[in-house]
């Protein structure tokens, strides 16, 4: 087979007419072409794009359905951390992205989720202690161990931390970090235990910071956490230490685009082309020694057509010499041997979920005769995973504490998943409803069940329609409720990605009709819970300060 383009020669720097040849998944052969006539507009030939970190189960879609979708935007590979799934089902629910991958030739790159449960503060489904991550790094389909999120542990030598990263070490695999906002001697510290990449910086000093003592930097933009503008302007300095990631990404958003979109922005903002190219291509590859092509003879044959270094639009995506998505359709099959087939048949209830229905008096925040409480509130914002902490009144009626729809502080709970408990409750501001409550089992780290509402009645029902179905995500608006399940670990559905994206955007619909201007109301929802992120969250156990790493005294 023979294509012919511009290729981009990001070794040499060079952009020059090209035929590429290969046979079944291997290029043979790549000749520039001098001297004859050449077509018109000829497009241009790149190595394919690779997320640098994220995770699957954020696209509420199983690996082989997120694979369908990410071929059309060019994405070739990812490099994905299944801790989502780990902290709902462990080593279980790791098999089965594993063996859900293996059903598409899209090159999934696995890591050894490093924090299973991410904190010791809230309830999770399963632990990975250093042995159980040992295992995981000496299979060959696990290529890092994943985003060290106890950075405390690795400053002081917590055992259990060194243990895992010595063992990726051990096994010449690298090491991913997790250290928002950390700084200086710290953030030297942290680097000097091997810890080699960071996703979570929000502003450019901690880029810089960072990438000053010998860390590689990820540039993030997700439905959730979006840093492309802050740190976009370190790549042209540093761009073979620098990389694209979207971390989360809903199913709509992937549906619109991926990691091409970053190229086009990048690209607007006149950065060379081969500066991005190193960040959404290269160096995930070279960082992490994957098997993936990148336009060189014997490499695997792994590119894509674009129309022009500008754009970055996609003609056509080639897996292994499979041509698997042209002209924005995908035709990435989804195939496997019959043995894959039956275990993921028999994984298809991969799930843990145990708590019953909840009832309304289970929701009220008694306080007793008092008007008012003064409490911190988490102020959510729009874009960042970053919460901050108020000290605001919160009004009482009888007995119990209630939401204030005029000052935007609304009930926001958290429902343990695992068993029946207390359920969590404090309040919110940032969410902006008018009227009902949207649920989510996708809760992050340990996926209980979160819910913001303006009253306990439709707050209820949202966790209701959540467990009737042992996971998903509800919107509940009057009498009105509406559901997008989510059977797998009560994180993801097994059906057509394109449909569960559509079922996304009409939840999504309905709770900005209820009033919220968030640009992505659930992404932000399931954040609301994850500990390792500052400044105040609610787990299941009660409401949290980051900063302090305690719970708020009630």
């Amino acid at each position: 087979m023979r294509i012919t383009g511009m290729l981009a020669d990001w070794q040499n720097r060079r952009i020059f007419p090209a035929e590429l040849t290969f046979e079944k998944d291997r290029i043979t052969d790549i000749q520039e072409l001098t001297g004859q006539a050449l077509p018109p507009a000829l497009p241009y030939l790149l190595p394919g794009f690779i997320d640098a970190h994220v995770h699957i189960e954020s696209s509420l879609l199983v690996p082989s359905e997120f694979a369908r979708l990410a071929v059309v935007h060019g994405t070739v590979a990812t490099v994905s951390d299944p801790h989502e799934i780990a902290n709902v089902c462990g080593i279980e629910g790791i098999e089965f992205m594993i063996t859900d991958g293996k059903r598409t030739p899209f090159k999934f790159n696995f890591g050894a989720p490093s924090c299973v449960p991410a904190t010791a503060y809230e309830t999770a489904g399963d632990t990975l202690d250093s042995g159980a991550v040992e295992r995981l790094l000496d299979r060959p389909e696990i290529r890092y161990l994943s985003e060290m999120m106890n950075f405390p542990g690795a400053l002081h030598g917590d055992p259990e931390v060194l243990a895992k990263i010595e063992a990726a070490h051990q096994r010449g695999k690298p090491v991913d970090g997790h250290a928002p906002g950390l700084r200086g001697d710290d953030a030297r510290k942290y680097i000097e235990r091997g810890i080699s990449t960071d996703h979570e910086c929000f502003t450019r000093e901690e880029a810089m910071d960072k990438l000053n003592f010998g860390m590689k930097i990820l540039i993030r933009e997700g439905s959730a956490a979006k840093n492309f503008d802050e740190l976009i302007g370190l790549l042209p300095d540093h761009s073979a230490n620098m990389m694209f990631c979207s971390d989360d990404k809903h199913p709509d958003s992937l549906v619109d685009g991926h990691i091409n979109v970053l190229c086009a922005r990048a690209a607007a903002k006149g950065i060379d082309p081969f500066d991005i190219i190193m960040a959404a291509c290269v160096n995930p590859v070279l960082h992490y020694n994957l098997d993936v092509g990148l336009l060189k003879k014997d490499d695997p044959a792994d590119f894509i057509l674009v129309e022009d270094l500008s754009s970055f639009q996609v003609l056509q995506t080639w897996i292994n010499g499979e041509l698997v998505a042209e002209q924005g359709r995908s035709s990435l099959a989804v195939t496997a041997s019959p043995a894959i087939d039956k275990a993921i048949e028999q994984e298809k209830t991969v799930n843990r979920f145990s708590c019953t229905r909840k009832k309304i008096i289970d929701l009220q925040y008694q306080i007793g005769n008092i008007q008012t409480l003064s409490m911190p509130v988490i102020e959510a914002m729009d874009g960042q995973l970053i919460t901050n902490k108020l000290q605001w009144s919160v009004p009482s009626q009888n007995g119990s504490l209630v939401s204030d729809l005029e000052r935007d502080i609304l009930k926001i709970v958290v429902v343990n998943r695992y068993k029946d408990a207390p359920i969590a409750k404090a309040f919110v501001h940032g969410f902006g409803l008018k009227q009902g409550a949207l649920g989510s089992s996708v809760a992050h780290d340990s996926h209980n069940i979160v819910a913001v509402g303006v009253d306990d009645e439709s707050i209820c029902k949202a966790i209701n329609l959540i467990i009737d179905k042992k996971g998903g995500l509800s919107c509940v608006q009057e009498d009105l409720g509406m559901t997008l399940p989510l059977p797998v670990g009560g994180l993801m559905s097994m059906e057509d990605g394109y449909q569960v994206a559509k079922q996304y955007v009409s939840l999504d619909a309905a709770v900005k009709k209820m009033g919220t201007t968030l640009s992505s109301p659930y992404m932000t929802l399931s954040f609301m819970a994850l500990l390792v992120i500052p400044h105040l969250k609610l787990s299941d156990l009660g409401l949290f300060d980051v900063d302090s790493f305690s719970f708020v005294s009630s």
